[in-house]
């Protein structure tokens, strides 16, 4: 056979990336992978909006004015007065009730009052928790001073700003990059998984075998990753489309929130970016374990120890995470497997661009190595063949054969 004939590495992984990827996104079975979360997002929805809708219909506790009536009088309309200058908490006048005890009062729950104002204007007795008394203390002693008629003393003040609106960003995105690191982790280990058993079928009915005899391992693996990351992200794509319309919809209610060091744009592009890296490199680790696995029961022993490996790197960054620019952050953005963790969290708290060219060139490198140690190891230990014994690559219309020949066995 000529060698023009032969499919190069990237073509024979593409058939059989191309091939997984089908056979998986045209299946029932995948609907039911994405309808699953879309239940938990529909479920945390409705119980915000339900969540929402209880706390607009609870009144907040009020204050009781339990003195005469005129006095009573005096002091709701100094508080109406002060409202929009101070902020003043929500007055119920009591008439007719100057002696019964405040504590009976607070004790009321169709009153729902969180402090009694007593006595007279001119003695005045404020009752209640310490908490809400020494909160509205102030504001209740400029009130009875408006009813006695004292004028409210006034100042013009000058304004200096400080640190604290830098502070308050630097918070704020150290939240973001801890969100980020939080949500990488998650979607990488819940999808992540997949990819240990996906050999041991195909193990088990010959089909490896009849791969193996015709590209070399090396595509195997490469076309196998790429099929599940493409599933992965047709999944992120779904999920994050109804997670955007909830934000949408519920935007009103939602605090602001600064934006990262890099800007939500490309914020969100390194995000995807990180994901598919993290993706391959904890994949390439995961099908390498998995493929060893002689059974599917096997594979469920093999997945305690990967799952401890993806917590251990995830316990790492949101360590290094706490010491910017420590020896340990900066191991930890070179150690490939955390590095798409750390990096997404610079690109958080750093607005410098060159770093993540260089991240995503060095985790790309990686994903190569772990991907030739893996078809390497499989190659040797479990179809006990080296390099020197490997059979030569078989052209397209072979390899097609060979696929459709997988696909019988497999059905």
């Amino acid at each position: 056979m000529n060698d023009s004939s032969r499919l190069s590495l990237w073509q024979a992984a593409f058939v059989i990336a191309r091939r997984d990827f089908a056979a998986i996104v045209f299946s029932k079975v995948f609907l039911l992978f994405l309808i699953g979360p879309l239940f938990f997002l529909a479920i945390m929805a409705g119980g915000g909006a339900i969540g929402g809708m209880a706390a607009s219909g609870i009144t907040d506790p009020a204050l009781g004015l339990a003195m005469s009536p005129q006095d009573n009088a005096a002091a709701k309309k100094a508080g109406d007065t002060l409202e929009p200058l101070v902020g003043m908490p929500d007055l119920v006048v009591i008439d007719g009730q100057e002696d019964a005890s405040p504590q009976a009062l607070i004790d009321d729950e169709d009153r729902n009052l969180f402090a009694v104002l007593t006595g007279t204007l001119d003695n005045p007795v404020l009752t209640g928790p310490k908490e809400d008394v020494e909160q509205w203390e102030g504001e209740v002693a400029m009130m009875v001073g408006a009813a006695r008629g004292e004028a409210i003393p006034q100042a013009t003040l000058r304004t200096t700003i400080t640190d604290n609106g830098i502070i308050n960003r630097q918070t704020a995105q150290d939240a973001t990059a801890r969100a980020g690191i939080l949500l990488l982790f998650m979607l990488t280990m819940f999808l992540a998984g997949m990819i240990l058993s996906n050999l041991v079928e195909e193990k088990g009915n010959k089909i490896i075998e009849i791969l193996a005899a015709a590209i070399p391992m090396d595509a195997v693996f490469v076309g196998k990753l790429f099929a599940m990351l493409g599933v992965s992200l047709v999944g992120l794509t779904v999920w994050g489309t109804a997670a955007g319309v909830i934000v949408l919809l519920g935007a009103s209610a939602l605090p602001v929130i600064p934006p990262p060091a890099v800007g939500w744009p490309l914020f969100f592009a390194l995000f995807v970016i990180y994901f598919s890296l993290s993706y391959l490199l904890i994949g390439s680790v995961f099908i390498t374990i998995g493929s060893m696995a002689p059974t599917v029961r096997d594979v469920q022993t093999i997945s305690l120890p990967a799952t401890i490996l993806n917590l251990v790197v995830f316990f790492l960054s949101m360590f290094a995470l706490s010491r910017p620019g420590s020896a340990i952050e900066v191991g930890a953005a070179i150690f490939p497997l955390s590095s798409p963790y750390m990096m997404l969290a610079r690109a958080a708290q750093d607005g410098v661009v060159w770093w993540h060219a260089a991240a995503i060139a060095w985790q790309v490198l990686w994903v190569a190595i772990f991907v030739k140690v893996g078809a390497g190891l499989f190659r040797s230990w479990v179809l006990k063949s080296g390099s020197a014994g490997r059979e030569k690559s078989t052209g397209r219309k072979g390899l097609l054969a060979v696929l459709r020949l997988g696909a019988n066995q497999s059905s």
